[in-house]
């Protein structure tokens, strides 16, 4: 059985002085296994990582954990209080514009330094070594005395805490989704860990996203090693997880995600292996390029035909658009075609769009893992 660690921390400030905290869990492993870091709700709509961080610490508790495991749900307090009307806003910073999640730090510079100035070190002491580096950095970035903006601030503190971590997981979900993965190319194989069934792996780049905070300065720590000549093993695992749609929870589902993540645990050491293991089925990948948007070529009403998960072929309807404007003309309802063979994995969340809106986002050039 493992002892539940309950705090806080705050991580904002709002206009009237009041402080915005984030709940802590946190679990002492028995053993030395690998550190876990799991967040959840970082955009205000996107609660059912919550209830999968629920979940997580009604099995965690009746097990023994060998690391140490340390668990954020409603990581973004702003965002999660960002209503208009019934519905949850908190996806962009409403002051800069910014996408919560794209508010992390990376400094490029560091890995090719390091591995200039470290050539010989051992794996163990460089991931020592650079994991110091990294979190002196980021906390030189908190106490720039030009400030961060609300976004980065944010962030800055939860990355903090990721930074700690062997392995991060970052729960979101879509608009209106199903169930997807994005994987660093380096951990291809360990995608089918989860029980997801659509993959997407994506490249060294950063793009601001917490996975790419984490895995990004582990991974081009390797490559600058290679230029020189030498193997090293990337030290971190980093995963973001969609686990289906926004504004929607449910705990039964949430048992599902549970197991997931746990298969995944158990793989890694975290916990028993052997006690959990992911379920048999068809997973599909794409590489990020491949992920591709589909714009509304009109606006309109919006009728969505195609279920998550099918094969759709080129040229089959994937949607239409009623006009009530242009009633009695040829073009009030119009057909949306595919035009590659492609799986759709999301769609836009209102039946009600504008000319351009993404509609839909789908693999194409896919294949089975």
């Amino acid at each position: 059985m493992s002892q539940i660690l309950t705090s806080s921390q705050v991580v904002a400030h709002m206009a009237n002085g009041q402080e915005m905290s984030v709940p802590i869990y946190q679990i002492k492993g028995s053993a030395n296994g690998p550190k876990v870091y799991i967040q959840a709700n970082m955009h205000g709509a996107e609660v059912q990582g919550n209830a999968v961080i629920y979940q997580l610490l009604e099995q965690l508790k009746q097990l023994d954990c060998y690391g140490d495991i340390t668990l954020v749900p409603l990581a973004n307090p702003i965002g999660t209080n960002q209503k208009s009307g019934e519905f949850t806003l908190g996806r962009f910073d409403p002051i800069t514009g910014t996408n919560w999640n794209r508010g992390y730090h990376f400094n490029p510079s560091l890995p090719a330094e390091f591995a200039a100035q470290y050539p010989d070190l051992e794996q163990g002491e460089i991931v020592a070594r650079f994991r110091q580096l990294i979190i002196s950095d980021l906390d030189a970035r908190l106490s720039n005395p030009y400030g961060l903006n609300t976004a980065q601030h944010l962030c800055a503190n939860l990355q903090r805490m990721a930074f700690e971590a062997d392995i991060v997981l970052d729960l979101h979900t879509g608009p209106i989704s199903s169930r997807h993965l994005y994987c660093p190319e380096y951990a291809k194989e360990r995608a089918v860990l989860f029980d997801i069934p659509h993959t997407m792996f994506i490249p060294s780049d950063f793009d601001g996203a917490l996975d790419e905070a984490a895995f990004c300065p582990w991974w081009q720590l390797q490559l600058a090693y290679q230029a020189q000549g030498r193997e090293i093993d990337v030290a971190i695992d980093a995963f973001t997880l969609e686990l289906g749609s926004q504004e929607w929870l449910c705990l039964e589902e949430a048992k599902k995600d549970c197991h997931s993540v746990l298969s995944y645990l158990s793989h890694q050491k975290v916990i028993e292996p052997g006690l959990f293991s992911p379920s048999k089925m068809t997973r599909y990948a794409c590489y990020l390029n491949d992920y591709r948007a589909l714009y509304a070529p009109k606006s309109g009403l919006v009728e969505y035909l195609v279920p998550f998960g099918e094969e759709v072929k080129a040229g089959q309807p994937l949607a239409r658009i009623l006009r009530m404007d242009r009633y009695g003309h040829d073009d009030a309802v119009e057909l949306v075609y595919a035009p590659a063979d492609c799986i759709p994995i999301l769609h836009f969340a209102s039946a009600s769009v504008n000319q351009g809106t993404e509609l839909y986002k789908v693999f194409t050039n896919y294949f089975t893992l």
